[in-house]
């Protein structure tokens, strides 16, 4: 009895510390083999695509590691004038069809390994050269198969790791099977939930026995979330106060890091939302939504992370700062990314990163920004000067490219060399720690992928991989 009495003094002690209520009431929602409980409202979606789906976007580094040895831990938009200008939320990303790829699917299967971790904690590395690899749960229940340059057959990670790459990035979703979610019927998803806490804990067990790092892209959302939507989850969507939405942040946050504690695969950095430039949980479905999320009017003023107003910036703050406190309580040495598109335009880069982290007091590892060629975002040699300029000023912050290609026109590449500068230029930069090509087998206004279809099978382009060049 006096055991009990402890456990309960310390749980209330810690609902205090967590700054959110501590009255909770499940809404029993079922996850996997698992029950997971969220909390109601009276307690506390780039892109895929290709042309398939719809368009992308501390410590100090390990000393005495060379960039191939892993590291295992031991535990067209406006630019902002002001603060209170709202950011420009429209996406200038299109949607993307499936009409020239086979059909998306990919059953989830423990992955086939001998190798065994030796420790649950995250694969690291010293810089992270990256790639996000996300559809491909969707190909492998097609049976696709992946051949590299010279015509041999290899896993998709094997093939990646023979260039050079030795990081993975996956999305995921809070419930892609709910409505207007991603795995939505008549969304070309819908044979799985792809992208839910099942797949992701699946495939992340493949990336650790491939012994590569793990970084783990939180949507929170249903579908895609970027700079022109951000919906809060359907099972989230009776929440009426900033305190309960955020405890339902931590507590799926907490629930999805727990999963992948369970089977030794925690990620080396988790982004707490993606490409959330005007804010993150900010809008709910209106009557003309799409398979891209696209048709949305903002939640209401008490709860929406609306950049633009100051009460959204404080609920952004707060749902930041619920993940990141999860993603900590699990695994203290998986850095927390925060993650913004826009480089173009270093006003709103600038403003966005003194209103998080110097106003709001974000206590993010990791700044994470989209960097296409595309988009009006020109070249690596037009960002360098801004890169600079973040690095200088927040010291004490990390800093990767989440997303890039180099994509001049839809679906073009001129091979002028932009992929690699890309990772030739953070590489050379202090407290820069790594790099994510977006979507290798998909092509959009992005730019072009990195394979090519040939049947139902993917052959590594040899021009494209030039700039990846074997090991």
């Amino acid at each position: 009895m006096i055991v009990l009495l402890a456990l309960l003094i310390l749980f209330a002690g810690c609902s205090h510390d967590s700054g959110v209520s501590s009255e909770k009431e499940p809404l029993a929602i079922v996850e996997s083999s698992e029950t997971f409980f969220e909390m109601s409202s009276s307690s506390v979606v780039k892109h895929l695509v290709s042309s398939a789906m719809e368009s992308p976007f501390s410590s100090s580094p390990q000393e005495g590691f060379s960039n191939s040895q892993p590291v295992v831990s031991s535990s067209s938009r406006a630019p902002l004038s002001s603060v209170s200008e709202p950011p420009q939320s429209s996406s200038s990303e299109p949607p993307r069809s499936s009409d020239s790829n086979p059909v998306l699917s990919s059953s989830v299967k423990p992955p086939q390994s001998s190798a065994t971790p030796s420790a649950d904690a995250p694969i690291e590395f010293q810089f992270y050269t990256g790639a996000d690899i996300s559809t491909i749960q969707e190909y492998e229940r097609n049976k696709t198969k992946f051949y590299d340059v010279d015509g041999t057959e290899k896993d998709i990670f094997t093939l990646l790791k023979d260039h050079g790459f030795n990081a993975i990035r996956l999305k995921t979703f809070v419930d892609p099977k709910a409505q207007y979610g991603y795995a939505a019927s008549g969304c070309g998803h819908e044979a799985e939930a792809y992208a839910d806490k099942d797949h992701i804990v699946a495939y992340a067990q493949k990336i650790k026995a491939a012994g590569m790092a793990f970084l783990l892209d939180i949507h929170y959302s249903d579908n895609w979330a970027d700079p022109g939507k951000q919906i809060i989850p359907n099972r989230w969507r009776k929440v009426n106060s900033s305190d309960a939405l955020a405890d339902s942040v931590y507590a799926y946050t907490l629930d999805l890091m727990n999963a992948l504690k369970k089977v030794n695969s925690l990620p080396a950095m988790v982004q707490v939302g993606n490409e959330t430039t005007p804010g993150i949980l900010i809008h709910v479905p209106n009557s003309k939504p799409d398979c891209w999320g696209n048709g949305v009017d903002k939640a209401s003023t008490s709860i929406n992370g609306d950049m633009g107003t100051a009460s959204g910036k404080a609920n952004a703050a707060k749902y930041f700062k619920a993940g990141i406190k999860a993603v900590k309580e699990v695994s203290p040495s998986t850095k927390t990314v925060l993650h913004i598109e826009r480089i173009r335009q270093s006003n709103t880069v600038t403003w966005w990163m003194q209103e998080i982290f110097d106003n709001q007091k974000v206590p993010a590892d990791v700044m994470g920004f989209s960097a296409y060629t595309a988009y009006g975002d020109k070249s690596p040699d037009d960002w360098k000067s801004l890169f600079q300029t973040v690095t200088s000023k927040y010291s004490k912050l990390e800093f990767i490219v989440a997303e890039y290609n180099g994509g001049d026109s839809d679906n073009h590449y001129n091979y002028d060399g932009s992929r690699k500068r890309t990772n030739e230029m953070v590489k050379g930069m202090d407290r820069w720690i790594g790099s994510f090509f977006w979507e290798p087998t998909l092509s959009g206004a992005w730019g072009p992928a990195l394979f090519d279809w040939k049947g139902n099978d993917l052959y590594a382009n040899s021009k494209a991989f030039e700039e990846f060049p074997k090991k």
